[in-house]
């Protein structure tokens, strides 16, 4: 076997579509498909697979692997194993007689069952764009039924509006019901792309092209990224540019004036001030005066937010005359931000109402929300310390 330690060649793999077994896998659109049913397959093991199978019957080395599938990225050899465990049990390797993947002891990994290669036109592919894989609809989304319909209609109007508010107030949530809103509207080709993982300005347009499964030169990925979105009427959702505002803003004014079918949407908690930009401030949810009662206090989206979050984890829990005061105390003192209301709201079942409330001012930036959620969104005090880092020292 011929051993692999250079970049995968991405102009090949955005032209071509590969068999083996009953799967076929199309890098362009990450997409694996087994007889013709599509896969579900996370987005680090579907690279590790498009990397193996480029390179099928050649031993990809450990180091290009984590190059390619992480790049810009330190993770050491255990994320790879993982995916790769992963990848194989979807696979079915091993299973009835089935061997893709092999392991080359000191080396790295094969891919050892016989591939068929079929060749795409570039014209297809510039056209069609890369589908989406925006993330799943999220649950009901609590007071802010307007602002998606208000954002939407505003979008589709000037097709570069900034959704801008603090860390906590909901952009991300916002901007994901939007994209399902318009989903439609861009006949499937809506993209999340997450700037909030870079601290490299550099690689902010190589992430879009990316995640639009677009082959874009690495050293100066700019001009390749123009050129195929030019004849693609695609959504762009670009969330959490703040850490990288600077790259961000520039790139959104560039792809806005020179492709005129391409609409942005993007999130951050500074505006990005640049040419075409509409900025829409989130406001904080809505919260009662002093001394409601049960009816008064669910009039209000922040109090709606709290109950709705302990029932989750309380089922039994009413909120009734007594309590009602309290909650839009809470709700008040954290100013009607969303994030802040669900940390609060998940620790009643530990402490009770009246407790949080007392609690608020000791211990509340420490309290975890989610543990899926993102680092970021985990804490009060995480949140705060990533608007914290990006402020200048002066």
């Amino acid at each position: 076997m011929m051993m692999v330690g250079s970049v995968v060649n991405e102009d090949r793999l955005a032209k071509e579509s590969f068999s083996f077994g009953p799967f076929e896998l199309i890098p362009e659109r990450r997409r694996l498909e087994k007889s013709g049913v599509p896969l579900q397959l996370g987005a680090r093991s579907l690279d590790i697979l498009t990397v193996l199978v480029e390179h099928a019957g050649e031993v990809v080395s450990k180091k290009t692997l984590l190059a390619r599938v992480w790049a810009g990225v330190t993770v050491d050899e255990g994320s790879l194993r993982f995916h790769m465990a992963g990848l194989r049990k979807v696979l079915g390797d091993g299973e009835a007689g089935a061997t893709y993947v092999t392991t080359v002891p000191g080396q790295g990994y094969s891919f050892v069952a016989p591939v068929s290669r079929t060749l795409k036109p570039v014209a297809e592919i510039a056209k069609s764009g890369r589908r989406s894989t925006f993330p799943n609809r999220l649950g009901r989304m609590i007071g802010r039924d307007d602002a998606v319909q208000a954002i939407s209609s505003h979008l589709m109007a000037e097709r570069f509006v900034s959704i801008v508010g603090p860390g906590g107030i909901g952009k991300t949530t916002l901007a994901i019901s939007v994209g399902h809103q318009l989903t439609t509207e861009f006949a499937d080709l809506v993209h999340l792309i997450d700037l909030g993982s870079l601290s490299d300005p550099h690689l902010v347009a190589g992430t879009i092209g990316s995640a639009l499964g677009l082959a874009v030169d690495d050293r100066d990925p700019i001009p390749g990224l123009l050129a195929a979105l030019r004849d693609i009427r695609v959504l762009l959702v670009l969330d959490s540019c703040e850490r990288v505002i600077e790259a961000a803003s520039a790139l959104a004014e560039t792809i806005f004036e020179e492709t005129p079918q391409v609409y942005i949407l993007a999130t951050s908690r500074e505006t990005l001030r640049v040419r075409g930009e509409h900025v829409h401030w989130i406001a904080p949810l809505e919260f009662p005066p002093e001394g409601p009662n049960a009816r008064e206090a669910m009039a209000y989206a922040a109090v709606q937010l709290f109950v709705e979050r302990v029932t989750a984890s309380q089922p039994q829990f009413i909120l009734n005359d007594v309590d009602a005061p309290v909650v839009a105390e809470i709700c008040r003192k954290l100013d009607g931000i969303p994030l802040a209301i669900e940390l609060a709201a998940g620790r009643v079942g530990a402490y009770g109402v009246h407790d949080v409330l007392r609690l608020l001012d000791h211990k509340f930036e420490l309290w975890r929300g989610r543990r899926t959620a993102l680092p970021r969104h985990q804490t009060l005090a995480a949140t705060l310390d990533w608007s914290y880092d990006l402020l200048p020292e002066a």
